[in-house]
């Protein structure tokens, strides 16, 4: 019989496995609605999903507790668009390991020992080897780069606000609210790129599996394993994220990526690890993973 952390792990696998499936998935809806679209049919449903499963009516908020939900739920749908809108020009493995600056910045700016110097510089060599500054990465799109930079600043403020609404108001509440929060300021984005074509029928199962996958399910899977592991373990596992969305972008989209590409996705990966390994032990609070 599997131990209360091993569930946690298989848990957390699943649910990171998810998020990449669903981005592929995503990725195949962009030239029919855009990445506007997607993410407005993805945070709609996915807020349906929660809300129906949560109810988060039941529970009455002050106004500092919603201020914080609302913030949180902000900087959720800001990351959504924005690493969908890096989607729509680069490969999934890039757009993920480009994004993970948000949580590597949060971690490393916090603490002032030397070993954070190495991280540190794994990050910066990863990033600068991804960047299409060189002959191996001019096929990299400038705009696609920028979106996922702007993604990883949402994903650091989704973190550090996500950790005050996860204090301050039930899980499960908080990230229901914070979806609702988050389709209300992505949905005029797509009814403006996308109009009616939102009402297609047709791209109703797509449009759901991306809603499941990406976001109701994942989400609700890290709330459970977020209880059963440290913060370290928890950051390990994180650290995968990008390694996973490579191979999902190679099975499912055939993107294929250059050897420095992977070597930078590496250094990321071992720059994130690290940080995780050698962080002060504590009690995961909050989500990291939310592509």
């Amino acid at each position: 019989m599997l131990s209360p952390v091993s569930v946690a792990v298989l848990t957390l696998l699943v649910a990171m496995t998810s998020i990449q499936v669903g981005a592929s998935v995503a990725k195949r809806l962009f030239p029919l609605i855009g990445a506007q679209g997607v993410t407005t049919l993805r945070v709609f449903f996915a807020a349906l999903m929660l809300l129906a499963f949560w109810r988060p009516w039941r529970r009455k908020l002050t106004r500092k507790e919603l201020w914080v939900v609302v913030v949180y739920g902000a900087a959720l749908g800001g990351m959504n668009m924005t690493f969908y809108l890096a989607l729509e020009r680069i490969p999934l493995g890039i757009a993920v390991a480009i994004e993970f600056t948000g949580p590597l910045a949060v971690a490393l700016l916090s603490t002032r020992r030397p070993i954070d110097f190495v991280w540190a510089f794994l990050a910066v060599a990863g990033i600068l080897m991804i960047l299409p500054l060189a002959e191996s990465s001019k096929a990299l799109d400038w705009v696609g780069v920028f979106w996922a930079l702007v993604a990883g600043t949402c994903w650091a403020f989704y973190i550090l606000f996500g950790q005050r609404a996860g204090a301050s108001v039930h899980g499960g509440t908080a990230t229901s609210l914070g979806m609702v929060t988050a389709a209300l300021l992505v949905c005029p984005f797509g009814v403006a790129r996308a109009g009616t074509q939102l009402l297609d029928v047709s791209l109703l199962p797509m449009a759901l599996a991306v809603a499941v996958l990406s976001s109701a399910l994942p989400y609700s899977l890290e709330m459970i394993a977020l209880k059963r592991l440290p913060a370290r373990t928890f950051g390990i596992l994180m650290s995968l994220e990008p390694a996973l969305a490579a191979l999902s972008g190679l099975v499912f989209l055939r993107e294929q990526l250059t050897v420095i590409q992977w070597a930078a996705i590496g250094c990321v990966i071992l720059a994130s690890a690290g940080s995780s390994a050698t962080s002060k032990p504590a009690v995961a609070e909050v989500p990291e993973g939310v592509d």
